[in-house]
């Protein structure tokens, strides 16, 4: 038995039973002891066993009353303890009659208490006692002679090392669910099936019962919890933990999920936690922070498996199962030459249906690799994998050397990443805003554009005071004003939201796109004659007057038909700038649609009815 597994035993609570002399007592049985024959170890000494009843006592205090009455009571009786002290020494006998007395016939003055905690340290002491009774029993047994070792089994040594790592692993799981109950956090191994699960239960916690969750748990399940939580939580964490642990935990994740987070965490705390990693997985997680987190080398993944391209079939299979514990799921073989050139990529279901003994190098002749460039924007990243269908992407340097890839888990978060990006932009919030963000950052964020939609706004009040004195003449046209400039905001909205999309999800030519923006007119054309009517309809009814229900109607058209166009047009005017479609382009549409459409209406009700 190792000493590791002796330690834990150790640790064990309970109450053995326990000699003067160090010799063990069930409680069931009468305290006499044998000499030990030839083939039996003899028991251990009251030093080896003094950390169980050291724990015994301990865990026993909450009876201390029982006890204490059961140990001042006397030795049951005068032939008992001759009978012990024959097989012991005269002076392990009075001591063992009185355990097994006060074990046995508890004295009736002190009824032994029916508490929880008391049951409690009563069936902690009997497992102890069973532990400590498994642990120095001898078995196998030593033959003493080549007749009786013939008769036990080869294995049974392993069978007993199997036990006690099996009893060991059970110590082990019910320590951690105590330290899991002691954090509050209701958060078992068997609570959650997925690590994603756990991570989204961790951050409804406080900050203390996180670090104390992951803390508890197994390394490699708190390192996949770890890796599920957002990155701005993961990093609070990550500098709020102990710094070898954190190492550990961030040794035991992938390498592009803990650049995700390192990069979060604050530059002077992140040195710490590389200084407390291996060398070369330090190393390795420097050269990833090193590239931008936007581009293609700042997503992929270096836990790759890479096949010689002199190696055959059955070669490429025998490495994959070598390695594929520590590396990322091989759904393709990436086969390169001796300077790491990418020669090319085949399935894992090629590799396995091809004929054992085929070479690589026939599989991949003359074969079109198609991969990017570590500097490549990750959103081009996600197109090029959606596109192609493929699980992974490979990425390059400039002399095509292979550097890691982009699996499509990435690309799945890129994708939300730039969604959520897309529409905080569009109205000017700051593209990797959330609810945890610092309320002072948020405000730097946002105060430029208020400021801009200011200006755009006294634009729109400018040009209704130019019609000053026609409002003063027919107040009912304050009233119509709102209804032409929403109409037209919202129609330019949807617009903006589907060419927007367009933008984020494929590439467009000069002809492709401004035909979507004459698609987008064509839209605003139709709906404005639908909604012009119902406008002449409801003006009719409210004021009885054609003329004013036809300049209704007429701005109503022109405004929505100009929202159109303006919410087609405004991503790709942006994009010949070199700016990002979405950013903030609703600011700059509803600008054109407020000020246009109270220039049309009012203008037409100037023209036309004064």
């Amino acid at each position: 038995m190792s000493k590791k597994t002796q330690s834990n035993m150790e640790k064990e609570p309970g109450s053995p039973m326990i000699q003067a002399s160090g010799s063990r007592l069930l409680p069931s049985e009468a305290p006499v002891a044998e000499a030990p024959s030839p083939s039996v170890p003899p028991a251990p000494d009251s030093a080896s066993l003094a950390p169980f009843a050291e724990e015994a006592s301990a865990m026993s205090a909450p009876s201390a009353g029982a006890e204490s009455s059961a140990a001042s009571s006397p030795a049951p009786s005068a032939e008992a303890a001759p009978s012990a002290g024959a097989a012991s020494s005269s002076e392990s006998a009075p001591s063992a009659g009185a355990e097994a007395s006060a074990e046995a016939s508890p004295a009736p003055s002190a009824p032994e208490s029916s508490s929880v905690k008391d049951v409690r340290a009563r069936a902690l002491a009997r497992q102890a006692e069973e532990k400590a009774a498994a642990f120095y029993d001898p078995a196998p047994k030593k033959a003493s002679s080549p007749e009786k070792a013939a008769d036990v089994p080869a294995d049974a040594g392993h069978a007993r090392e199997k036990e006690e790592e099996e009893d060991l692993s059970q110590y082990e799981t019910s320590a951690r669910e105590a330290g899991l109950e002691l954090c509050g956090s209701d958060i078992s191994s068997d609570d959650f099936i997925h690590p994603a699960d756990r991570a989204e239960h961790l951050e409804q916690l406080p900050l203390n019962k996180q670090l104390c969750v992951l803390t508890h748990l197994p390394t490699e399940e708190a390192a996949e919890a770890l890796a599920e939580l957002d990155e701005e939580v993961a990093g609070d964490v990550l500098e709020n933990m102990d710094a070898d642990e954190a190492a550990r935990l961030i040794a035991e994740m992938d390498p592009d999920d803990a650049v995700d987070i390192l990069d979060e965490v604050e530059e002077g705390h992140r040195d710490i936690l590389l200084s407390n990693l291996p060398a070369d997985d330090a190393e390795e997680l420097r050269m990833l922070l090193s590239f931008d987190p936007d581009t293609a080398a700042g997503v992929m993944n270096t836990d790759i498996i890479t096949v010689s391209v002199n190696s055959t079939v059955d070669e490429a299979i025998m490495l994959i199962r070598s390695e594929l514990e520590e590396k990322e799921m091989p759904y393709y073989v990436y086969v390169v030459d001796r300077q790491e050139t990418l020669e090319g990529v085949i399935s894992l279901r090629d590799l396995m249906l091809a004929r054992p003994g085929t070479m690589l190098a026939s599989m991949v002749n003359q074969q079109d690799v198609i991969s990017v460039q570590f500097d490549t924007d990750k959103a081009e990243v996600a197109r090029l994998l959606g596109h192609y269908n493929f699980l992974c992407l490979p990425v390059v340097d400039r002399d095509e050397h292979l550097m890691g890839v982009v699996t499509h888990d990435d690309v799945l978060d890129i994708i939300q990443d730039e969604a959520s990006s897309d529409m905080l932009g569009m109205v000017g919030a700051g593209q990797d805003e959330n609810v945890d963000t610092p309320w002072t950052r948020s405000i730097r964020i946002r105060l430029p554009w208020l400021v801009i939609n200011m200006f755009t706004s006294s634009l729109s009040a400018f040009i209704v005071s130019l019609f000053e004195s026609s409002i003063a003449q027919m107040a009912l046209l304050a009233v119509l004003m709102p209804m032409v400039a929403n109409q037209a905001g919202n129609t330019g909205q949807q617009a903006l939201a589907v060419m927007i999309r367009q933008l984020a999800t494929e590439s467009f030519d000069a002809r492709r796109s401004w035909g979507a923006v004459f698609r987008e007119s064509k839209i605003g054309l139709g709906s404005g004659i639908f909604m012009a009517a119902l406008a002449y309809a409801g003006v009719m009814g409210i004021s009885g007057n054609a003329r004013l229900a036809s300049v209704m109607g007429v701005a109503l058209l022109l405004d929505m038909l100009l929202g159109a166009m303006a919410g087609g047009a405004i991503p790709l005017v942006l994009r010949a700038l070199g700016r990002d479609p979405a950013q903030a382009s609703s600011i700059f549409l509803t600008a054109l649609t407020d000020s246009g459409g109270f220039f049309i209406f009012l203008g037409l009700a100037t023209a036309f009815l004064l």
